[in-house]
């Protein structure tokens, strides 16, 4: 005779880990669909995408939701990643090589412009802070470790997107809402594909204004070992701190500073 729980109480326990193991499975699928699209889903595109019954899936996505997984937009249309899910990958990027990689180079760009210096990672669609140094100025920008700032419109954006090759960035471009955020927000593909080819000739991107009004930024892209483009380092600054003087300086500075982090990290990794 076996010993132990009766039979019938061991296969209930396995089907019940089984059924656990299906709706894990699930769930993830459903993350993993939001988290590979270029920019947000509708709710449409999710149930097109997703192997499980409309039914299904708006439970799944209304799970997610209720657990700060996935956030909806507040027109209730699309659909990301939510902020739980960052708080959890902010735990890596604490010990991230690449963060870890970069802080002395970040701390001597810092040094050298007394400005906010942002280091940022491509996900979802979008750009993550994963590192921020700040000036001796009283004047900062308001951002934080974790917070997520868009493509088409930010320094860290666009030096990333310019890294693409021509295949990936048309990949990339389609999927992307080109939100206008102020007056010069770069809003149409052509327009964003101009600024981009000037990006790649002058090996930084520059944020007039773009984002939010009173700020401009200088980002330049970081590359692995297969010149992949896999973040960027930016700086940025209030409008009247900005000159032709250091706008040049910048633009050098954080030119070779994105420069110096992808040699040390191909280098390493």
């Amino acid at each position: 005779m076996s010993k132990g729980q009766p039979t019938e109480v061991r296969e209930d326990k396995a089907s019940a880990s089984v059924q656990g193991a299906a709706s894990f499975t699930k769930f993830m699928t459903v993350l993993q669909i939001i988290a590979d699209a270029p920019g947000a889903l509708n709710i449409a595109q999710l149930t097109k995408r997703a192997p499980f019954p409309r039914g299904t899936t708006y439970r799944l996505v209304s799970a997610l939701i209720a657990e700060g997984l996935v956030t909806q937009a507040e027109d209730g249309g699309t659909f990301r990643l939510g902020p739980r899910l960052l708080q959890f990958a902010a735990k890596t990027w604490e010990d991230s090589d690449l963060r870890t990689i970069s802080r002395d180079f970040l701390v001597s760009l810092r040094d050298a412009t007394d400005e906010t210096v942002h280091l940022a990672v491509p996900s979802n669609g979008q750009m993550v802070y994963i590192d921020k140094l700040v000036g001796s100025n009283r004047v900062q920008m308001k951002t934080s470790i974790g917070g997520q700032v868009e493509l088409h419109s930010t320094s860290v954006g666009k030096a990333w997107l310019s890294g693409l090759t021509d295949e990936r960035l048309r990949d990339v471009l389609k999927g992307l809402d080109l939100k206008r955020y102020t007056a010069k927000t770069y809003t149409t593909p052509a327009g964003l594909l101009d600024e981009l080819k000037r990006t790649r000739e002058q090996g930084f991107a520059f944020d007039d204004e773009e984002n939010e009004p009173d700020i401009r930024c200088f980002g330049s892209p970081i590359f692995n070992r297969a010149r992949e483009p896999v973040g960027a380092v930016s700086i940025s600054m209030p409008v009247y701190r900005h000159d032709e003087r250091r706008h040049e300086l910048c633009g050098r500075l954080v030119r070779e500073t994105a420069r110096l982090i992808s040699a040390e990290l191909s280098r390493i990794l």
